[in-house]
């Protein structure tokens, strides 16, 4: 097929510059930075609790987000399927959005009066973040031509970096501003909200609408998406590269994932690291990050996507390795800056590997179900047993030493994938 035009391929980019502020401002930054005062010992001094038991802040909020990835793994494979065979996937690309957006705005009445209501919107925020992004993602084969697909990719990843590193610079402008005052924290919440709902029409107004399956909806609505996961599943017997893929970016994606949503948290923890440093933490990050991801795209162009792949999980676990050993604010700034570096670029290349690899269908929503539903299940393994380790030895230090394991698996199912279907990736 043929790359869509300029304005379609940047009106799907454009929703990656919408969404992107809650990871950078919700998951990465403000929203740590503001939890962590809210639900610090001065105002909990026995721990937070919640439905029954005791839990240190941090575990909690692990807890809570794996619970939020939980319920979009069960959900992306039913809404997927309805899309694929209705062929209205961008209406529900647009719910999860104004989902996501309304969620991060409620966030501005979290206090310590309210943890159980923050601790719930940032969930839905979540839900609404990652649900939309299975219909996004699926967006990506049927806009772009194959040999374009790691340079679109790219492209959505640094247009989201920029995007929300300009309404973070915002955020911390009026933090200046509003000096030792939760406001300006709680404003940049509804900015998020706001950024959001605004900059995705775009989006919503230049990507077509998709294609209608050819087959007829056979089983019951609420089964038929798993049913799709299966068929998926079965497709991939016949698609060993692809299945091997799977496998390696499950245990990869365990690390990394858990580490962009919990680094934060380690600095505050570990390093004690203020606010407006763990800011500028975060600004770097992103920046870094759109340097990775551009990178990334030129080195799969020259040495493969599972080799670029590859050498990023070594990197991934010498970063982890340091972060266990990390000592001082400056390990944290250079620690924090390699993994921007890989971040975007990991994430970007994933997406396109797996769009490469997988059979040419119109069912898209489905077979990027399947691929939504494996990260998402690692993030929910990651993220209990980051937050699990954390509670029972008191230290998010420790944590780190699982994420180790995580990366060493996906590095070896990357290793073996290679070595045995090296003509295969070498022609992707």
């Amino acid at each position: 097929m043929l790359t869509a035009s300029k304005k379609v391929v940047n009106g799907w980019a454009m929703y990656d510059w919408a969404n992107s502020v809650y990871n950078l401002v919700i998951t990465t930054t403000f929203f740590p930075a503001y939890y962590a005062i809210v639900t610090s010992t001065n105002n909990f001094p026995d721990g937070i609790k919640f439905l029954g038991r005791t839990f240190v802040n941090t575990e909690l909020k692990d807890y809570v987000l794996a619970a939020g990835f939980l319920i979009i793994a069960t959900l992306s494979p039913i809404l997927s399927s309805i899309a694929d065979y209705k062929g209205n996937k961008k209406n529900f690309m647009r719910f999860f959005c104004y989902l996501g957006a309304l969620s991060c705005s409620t966030l501005y009445f979290f206090d310590k009066e309210n943890v159980h209501l923050g601790l719930l919107s940032f969930m839905m925020a979540g839900i609404g973040f990652y649900g939309s992004q299975v219909f996004y993602n699926s967006y990506l084969p049927e806009i772009s031509s194959e040999k374009d697909m790691d340079r679109i990719s790219a492209k959505g990843f640094t247009m989201g970096y920029i995007g929300s590193v300009i309404l973070q610079m915002i955020g911390f402008g009026l933090v200046i501003m509003i000096p030792n005052s939760p406001t300006p924290l709680k404003i940049t919440f509804l900015l998020v909200g706001l950024w959001w709902v605004g900059f995705a029409q775009i989006t919503f107004i230049r990507l077509p609408i998709s294609h209608k399956s050819e087959r007829k909806l056979k089983k019951h609505v609420l089964i038929n998406g798993f049913n799709e996961l299966r068929l998926v599943w079965n497709q991939l017997n016949d698609m060993p590269v692809l299945k091997r893929f799977l496998g390696s970016f499950f245990f990869y994606s365990m690390g990394v994932q858990t580490v962009m949503l919990v680094a934060i948290d380690f600095g505050i923890k570990i390093l004690n690291l203020a606010n407006d440093k763990l800011i500028i933490t975060a600004v770097i990050i992103q920046l870094v990050a759109i340097l990775g991801a551009f990178i990334m795209s030129r080195l799969s162009g020259l040495f493969g996507n599972i080799n670029v792949l590859i050498f990023t999980v070594l990197l991934w676990i010498g970063i982890c390795i340091a972060g266990y050993n990390i000592t001082t604010e400056m390990h944290f700034y250079i620690i924090a800056a390699t993994v921007g570096l890989v971040m975007g670029g990991i994430q970007s290349l994933s997406r396109a590997t797996y769009a490469k690899l997988m059979p040419a269908t119109k069912d898209t929503a489905s077979f990027f179900s399947f691929y939504d539903v494996t990260e998402k299940l690692a993030i929910v393994i990651g993220l209990l047993s980051f937050g699990f380790i954390e509670g029972f030895t008191g230290s998010m230090r420790n944590s780190i030493l699982v994420l180790i394991i995580f990366f060493a698996l996906g590095l070896i199912g990357l290793l073996l994938t290679a070595q045995k279907y090296k003509p295969q990736i070498n022609q992707s």
